[in-house]
C-alpha cells in the first residue's frame, strides 16, 4: 500500500477552539510518524500559536476571514498534497469549493464532523437548507469521520450514507503543557471551559449561582463576544464570576474544580467532559449532543440535565457541591487517533 506522505489541512486562526486544538495535536503526531504536514491558515496568531508543533509547514493567507480560505485551491495545486484533511464541519464549505475548483485534480478529502448536525438555533427555513447542504457532503468528501458511534449514526442519517461509510475516530486526548502558567484560582469553584459564545449558554450557569445552597465562585476559561453580557448578568445577580480568558492548559484548573459545567444548546462531542473526567472531576452537562451520554455513562461520573430545566441544573450543582464522592479518573479514548487517521489516509492512495 502507498502512503499518504504529504497531508494538508487548513484553519482560519489559532485563536482557540476545540477543532483547531485537536488539529494541532494530530498534525504533531503525523510529523512524528514521518509524514509531511502543511497547515494553510488565515493568520497563525492566537493563544494556540504556542501549540503549533515543530515540523509543520505553515502557509499564511494574511486574513482571519473565512473567505480567505477560498484561495486554498491555488495552494493545493501548487503544493500537490496526497490528501486533504478538513478538520471540522465549520470548514466543509471550503472542501466543497476545492472539489469544484480542482475537479479530478483534487486530492482525496477526509472530513471530520466536529459539531452538532441538528442545530436548535436554526429556524425552519435555515434548518431545511442546512439539511439539504449536509446531503451534498458525500459528493465532495471521500471519507467522513465521526468521533463517537452515536455521532456516526447521526452523521450517516443526515448525509444519507450507509453507517459503514462513516469512520469513527476519537479526538486525541489533551496533553499537559509543562510550561503553561498556573492560573490564580479560588480554593473552591465551579468551572466552565469554552468559548464565550451564544452556543455555550454560560448564562444558564450564571443564573443558577444565586439559587445554590453553597455560594462558591464560577470560573469560565475562554474568550468571546459574550463576555460583556455575562459580566453584566453576574453584576445584576450579585454573584462572583471570574473570566480570566483563554487557558493554555485547562487540565490543572479542571483538577482543582469542585465540578465542571457545560450548559450548551448544542455540541458535537464535547472534549471538555472527557478532559475533566480524565482527572477525576465530576461533570454536569445539558443534553446538548447524543455523545454526552456516551461520555457520562454512569451517575457516579456526573449528571446530564435537560437544556431548559433550570431547577435540574441547580439540583445537580447542589449535589456535586455537597461533598459527593469524586469519580475515579476515566482514561480518555483517542491515544491512537493519529495512527488511525494515517491508516485511513493511506487507504485512499492508489495502489
Amino acid at each position: 500500500m502507498n502512503h499518504a506522505e504529504h497531508i494538508l489541512s487548513y484553519a482560519q486562526t489559532l485563536r482557540g477552539g476545540g477543532v483547531e486544538r485537536a488539529l494541532l495535536r494530530l498534525a504533531g503526531d503525523w510529523v512524528t510518524a514521518g509524514r509531511r504536514v502543511t497547515l494553510v491558515i488565515g493568520v497563525p496568531d492566537g493563544p494556540l500559536a504556542s501549540e503549533l508543533p515543530a515540523g509543520v509547514e505553515v502557509v499564511t493567507l494574511g486574513s482571519p476571514d473565512y473567505r480567505a480560505l477560498l484561495a486554498l485551491p491555488r495552494h493545493v495545486a501548487r503544493l500537490a498534497p496526497d490528501v486533504i484533511f478538513c478538520p471540522g464541519n465549520h470548514y466543509t464549505g471550503v472542501a466543497a469549493w476545492m472539489r469544484w475548483r480542482l475537479g479530478r485534480a483534487c486530492p482525496p478529502i477526509v472530513g471530520k464532523i466536529s459539531n452538532a448536525l441538528d442545530r436548535p438555533d436554526h429556524g425552519r427555513l435555515i434548518g431545511a437548507a442546512h439539511a439539504a447542504w449536509l446531503r451534498t457532503h458525500p459528493r465532495f468528501l471521500d471519507r467522513v469521520v465521526a468521533m463517537t458511534p452515536a455521532s456516526a449514526t447521526a452523521t450517516a442519517r443526515a448525509m444519507r450514507l450507509p453507517l459503514a461509510d462513516v469512520t469513527v475516530i476519537p479526538n486525541p486526548p489533551a496533553r499537559p503543557i509543562p510550561d503553561a502558567p498556573t492560573l490564580p484560582l479560588p480554593p473552591r469553584y465551579i468551572l466552565g471551559v469554552g468559548r464565550l459564545a451564544a452556543q455555550k449558554r454560560w448564562d444558564r450557569l450564571v443564573a443558577a449561582m444565586p439559587r445554590l445552597r453553597q455560594r462558591v465562585p464560577l470560573v469560565i476559561l475562554g474568550e468571546g463576544e459574550a463576555r460583556g453580557s455575562l459580566e453584566q448578568q453576574a453584576r445584576t445577580l450579585g454573584v462572583e464570576v471570574l473570566m480570566p480568558g483563554h487557558a493554555a492548559d485547562p487540565l490543572g484548573a479542571m483538577t482543582r474544580a469542585a465540578v465542571l459545567g457545560l450548559t450548551s444548546d448544542f455540541e458535537g462531542v464535547p472534549g471538555v467532559l472527557r478532559e475533566a473526567l480524565s482527572v477525576g472531576t465530576p461533570v454536569i452537562s445539558t443534553d446538548s449532543s447524543p455523545a454526552v451520554a456516551e461520555i457520562v455513562t454512569d451517575p457516579a461520573l456526573g449528571t446530564i440535565v435537560p437544556r431548559e430545566d433550570p431547577a435540574a441544573l441547580v439540583a445537580a450543582l447542589d449535589h456535586w457541591l455537597a461533598d459527593a464522592p469524586r469519580p475515579a479518573p476515566v482514561p480518555p479514548p483517542g491515544v491512537d487517533a493519529a495512527a488511525r487517521y494515517l491508516a485511513l489516509f493511506d487507504s485512499l492512495m492508489p495502489a
